[in-house]
């Protein structure tokens, strides 16, 4: 690794599903001579792209995780981290883009800015990335970059300034106009490899002059020098490009390429932009927080002879045990060194240091500040500073998304039983979105995720990865009963069957409770229930409503009182009056008139406004009640309250009706009462299952 770091680039590469995100990296791979042959994404010879090592990943032609990889291009280290396009693993892209310096947004010529890019754009914007956009796919029928520009202006609200343009569309690609040299370049060769610089052609040199004018006249914005230069029309492309860097790094400029990377074009041009206009580790300012100083920030001094500090931002359960990737912001990672957690202060020994290339790994014996590289066997967490423990700081933790969508899954046997108990730790580990926990209800393991395939993904790798043979089920909602009226009881236990019998007579009544899930009151005068056993009547009524009488789910929001009863001397005992009070909350239970609740989620969905109609309808479809909606520019924010059982499978539909444009979050609100016909189902299914399980 270079010492120089203005001469390091941590890049990400982000973008809507199908933009050629990891086609492009494979094609940087081979131009950086990374690889010596380029393998297709979707490829027939059945190797798939380098960057997609996951079976999952090459059988689908997606990526799932996101993978790491260096490579070398005119004396620049640059990092490389390919991120999944799926919304489900947008994850991926977060913990990516935490830790890098810079991106590049691929767009679709044809496509355009996609739902995806704007999610990739905000998390971009999150975290202050510099970006270059990169117009990929011009070979497509239907490629116009020029619109995709004006959508990145429009959609994305960037100040989006083309550099290059296209020497001909479509079939008819050839190279592009370079408009900071005014040169035509073509990429010939087998493989694109053979680079040619010409005159613009005639026909093009009125449309690059125009496009250079707007050019000099955003980039003359972030240079006094450049700004007088084109005033007396003798810009250099050195101010030119000078100029761009200081747009682009202050976030207010996002210099716009256009190529394709499947047919070999544009993509060396796009690595010299990568050099030229994102920034090094010493451009970007990142924070720390001192612990010791009640979580102070502390500006990071990206130098590597100072004390380390470094953010574990990805694990993998690797061949050889857990893969920590680790950006290093200052100090130096060196094999064999001790290093501190900073969350549980435990110490702990480098003992392989690597550098990934995809899942192939080269081992180095130290990483100096700005790099990313991988650590073996270290304890820890993602999102976990590791320290030279002279320091307490901690790195800033990254945002991460609730789950949105649950199933419920039961393994086969018992085999398959340890084996999906090894794979949900380690999926919890490695991903912060995929949750699991037990319903203490219903005695299901429930998983919880971004979307359907998010957890479809995970299901599929336990069976692959653990040989855990699961079967899928939609979670039981978790309903409650109450009472909507008084009722009074007397119920008198009695039992008699040699030795001494059991007698107890417990009387009173039920009435709903206001707040509160129950409440016991002891109303007894004169003695007639003696005070020991007053405690026996309350465990009595705790153990009734355990289990309603409708779908035996618990019951809530009921008042126990106690007024009369009577006792035995010798035949009355603590179980005599808890079996009695249990008889008597049946007994009153009936004539209370029980209900059936269910839980209501606060919903918030939020995506452009041309879907708002369309949204809301598909909410009140669901029994949801718009409770008001607010909007901000082109994007509109609806508030529901919408009963959890109608919102599994929600995610999916959502995004078939928005164009994957509208996303949505839910939280507990309240229970409510479930509408008679509703109810009246539960009941049923709940009998039926019941049945089943006595088979």
């Amino acid at each position: 690794m270079s010492n120089n770091l203005d001469k390091v680039r941590n890049i990400g590469i982000s973008a809507h599903i199908d933009s050629g995100k990891t086609t492009l990296t494979e094609r940087i791979l081979f131009y950086t001579q990374r690889i010596h042959a380029i393998h297709e994404v979707k490829g027939k010879d059945g190797v798939g792209a380098t960057m997609d090592s996951m079976e999952l990943e090459r059988e689908r032609g997606i990526t799932i995780a996101s993978a790491a990889t260096h490579c070398e291009w005119d004396d620049y280290q640059i990092n490389i981290i390919d991120t999944p396009g799926h919304v489900d693993f947008t994850i991926e892209v977060e913990r990516a883009l935490r830790v890098l310096d810079g991106a590049v947004l691929i767009l679709c010529s044809v496509g355009g800015v996609q739902s995806q890019s704007i999610t990739v754009n905000r998390q971009m914007t999150r975290y202050k990335v510099p970006r270059i956009a990169f117009i990929n796919k011009c070979d497509r029928t239907g490629a116009n970059p020029a619109r995709v520009t004006e959508q990145l202006r429009d959609k994305l609200g960037l100040n989006a300034v083309a550099i290059q343009l296209p020497i001909g569309l479509e079939a008819e690609m050839k190279g592009i106009v370079d408009l900071v040299t005014m040169k035509a370049i073509y990429f010939e060769g087998e493989n694109g490899e053979i680079i040619r610089e010409e005159e613009i052609p005639a026909n093009l040199s009125a449309a690059a002059e125009a496009a250079r004018e707007e050019l000099l006249d955003a980039a003359s914005m972030f240079s006094e020098e450049l700004m007088e230069a084109a005033l007396e029309g003798t810009p250099t492309p050195e101010m030119i490009m000078k100029a761009i860097r200081q747009g682009t790094l202050s976030l207010e400029l996002t210099p716009v390429m256009v190529g394709s990377a499947y047919k070999n074009k544009g993509v060396q041009a796009l690595l010299d932009a990568v050099n030229n206009y994102l920034p090094c580790p010493t451009d970007v300012e990142n924070l720390a927080l001192d612990l010791d100083k009640g979580e102070a920030e502390v500006v990071v001094t990206n130098n590597s002879d100072d004390p380390l500090i470094a953010l574990a931002f990805k694990l993998e359960d690797g061949r050889y045990g857990q893969l920590t990737y680790v950006r290093t912001y200052q100090g130096t990672l060196k094999k064999g060194d001790t290093i501190v957690n900073s969350r549980t202060g435990k110490k702990l020994k480098i003992g392989r240091l690597v550098r990934m290339h995809s899942n192939e790994m080269e081992d180095i014996e130290e990483s100096g500040a700005g790099d990313i590289v991988a650590l073996f066997g270290v304890e820890c967490a993602s999102g976990d500073t590791f320290t030279g423990g002279g320091l307490n700081y901690s790195m800033s933790s990254m945002h991460i998304p609730a789950p949105v969508i649950s199933l419920a899954i039961v393994p086969i046997d018992n085999k398959a039983q340890n084996n999906m108990s090894k794979a949900l730790n380690r999926f919890t580990k490695e991903d912060p979105t995929f949750k699991t926990f037990v319903d203490d209800e219903t005695n299901e393991t429930i998983i919880s995720g971004m979307g359907e395939l998010h957890l479809e993904v995970y299901i599929e790798r336990m069976k692959r990865e653990y040989a855990a043979e699961v079967v899928v089920g939609a979670p039981q909602v978790s309903y409650r009963e109450t009472i909507t009226k008084r009722a009074d009881f007397d119920y008198t236990h009695k039992k008699q069957t040699g030795g001494s019998g059991q007698f107890g007579r417990v009387a009173g009544y039920l009435e709903p409770l206001e707040e509160g899930d129950y409440e016991f009151v002891d109303s007894i005068v004169g003695g007639s229930i003696p005070r020991e056993y007053i405690a026996s009547c309350d465990k009595g009524f705790r153990k009734s409503i355990v289990k309603g009488s409708l779908s035996e789910s618990p019951i809530t929001g009921i008042r126990c009182v106690i007024n009369d009863g009577s006792s035995h001397a010798v035949d009355s005992s603590d179980v005599a009056f808890q079996l009695a009070a249990i008889g008597a909350f049946k007994q009153g239970y009936q004539k209370a008139s029980p209900i059936l609740m269910e839980p209501i989620m606060k919903v918030s969905a939020e995506g452009p406004t041309e879907f708002q109609g369309a949204v809301m309808g598909s909410l009140n479809q669901r029994r949801g009640m718009i409770m008001g909606t607010s909007e901000e520019g082109n994007y509109t924010v609806i508030d529901a309250e919408v009963p959890l059982s109608e919102m599994f499978g929600y995610s999916t539909v959502l995004r078939s009706l928005t164009q994957g444009k509208a996303e949505f979050t839910m939280e507990f609100a309240s229970y409510k009462q479930v509408p008679k016909m509703v109810a009246e189902e539960v009941i049923l299914a709940r009998q039926k299952r019941k049945k089943e399980q006595q088979k």
